[in-house]
């Protein structure tokens, strides 16, 4: 896979970027290695993208109270992407709850544990992000937002989940899914088709 311009970028400096941008929020580029982030689970545990290199990861923005993220999960499309994606060991999966206290969608650790196991979700780890730090270094826009990231640790997709922006679960299941089509492509050492599209969904309830 190759790609015009290969950025390294460490956490410092994607902060640092971030928080020059303000509301505007910089965005990582597709095609930039991205290794260096801390991140805690829903059972606080700590990862750092870095010690997922040799695998593919996808991150998933979410928030349950939002209609599109419904869409996906009522209908079991996103149940079903994320056991096909993590049935593959060198697949992992973070869901990402950004929301702050307060705002549709929060969730502790234990509401978080408590959900995914309502729904039948099956994420490696669901990512609390509460203070939006990890949301605003990604630019996450919207729930759902998806990024893949190759095992090379190079931002491969970013965007939409699928090419459907209706909040109609049935749609989901008819939809091209942008996060499968990723997936088979960096599987299969191909190119990735659609590298980036525009994310839709709801507003992601970032804290002041």
């Amino acid at each position: 896979m190759t790609f015009s311009k290969t950025l390294k970028l460490s956490t410092a400096a994607l902060f640092s970027v971030a928080l020059m941008a303000g509301t505007a929020q910089a965005k990582i580029a597709t095609g930039s290695t991205v290794s260096d982030m801390q991140v805690t689970d829903s059972n606080g545990k700590v990862h750092n993208l870095s010690d997922f290199k040799g695998k593919n990861v996808v991150l998933e923005w979410t928030n349950e109270g939002c209609p599109y993220v419904k869409k996906h999960y009522k209908s079991g499309n996103m149940q079903s992407l994320q056991k096909e994606a993590t049935a593959d060991a060198d697949t992992v999966w973070l869901s990402v709850i950004s929301s702050a206290p307060g705002k549709q969608g929060y969730k502790t650790g234990a509401e978080a544990n408590s959900h995914i196991a309502e729904v039948g979700a099956a994420p490696t780890a669901v990512i609390l992000d509460a203070d939006g730090t990890k949301g605003r270094t990604f630019a996450a826009k919207t729930t759902p937002h998806m990024y893949v990231i190759n095992a090379d640790q190079t931002l491969v997709y970013q965007g939409a989940i699928d090419d459907n922006r209706s909040a109609n679960p049935a749609d989901a299941l008819t939809a091209n899914n942008y996060v499968r089509e990723a997936l088979t492509a960096v599987k299969s050492g191909q190119a990735v088709p659609t590298p980036e599209t525009a994310p839709y969904g709801c507003s992601v309830k970032y804290g002041s």
